[in-house]
């Protein structure tokens, strides 16, 4: 990842303010190459993982898994894990 201070791309600063809810689209000859979205801590870290191939990787090997064998309810996974069921709050 790169991360560059705003303050060193003085042309965005006046479009790119702290609370700032608008993203930016970047152009170049007319054709979008990166967009500027409000973001915070767990904005990026959810970015990078969205982007991350191994990550991509394991979801799809978890995904064709689920499909192929099925998953657990959670009910039953608290019981293999031992612990008791979980009771209606209300």
């Amino acid at each position: 990842m790169k991360s560059i201070e705003l303050s060193e791309v003085s042309a965005l600063t006046p479009h790119v303010q702290p609370g700032s809810q608008e993203p930016v689209i970047l152009t170049q000859n007319g054709q979008t190459i990166a967009a500027i979205v409000p973001a915070d801590e767990h904005d990026v870290e959810s970015l990078l993982l969205s982007v991350n191939p191994q990550f991509q990787a394991v979801l799809e090997r978890s995904q064709k898994r689920l499909e192929l064998e099925g998953g657990l309810s959670s009910t039953e996974v608290r019981c293999r894990l031992g612990l008791p069921a979980n009771e209606s709050k209300g």
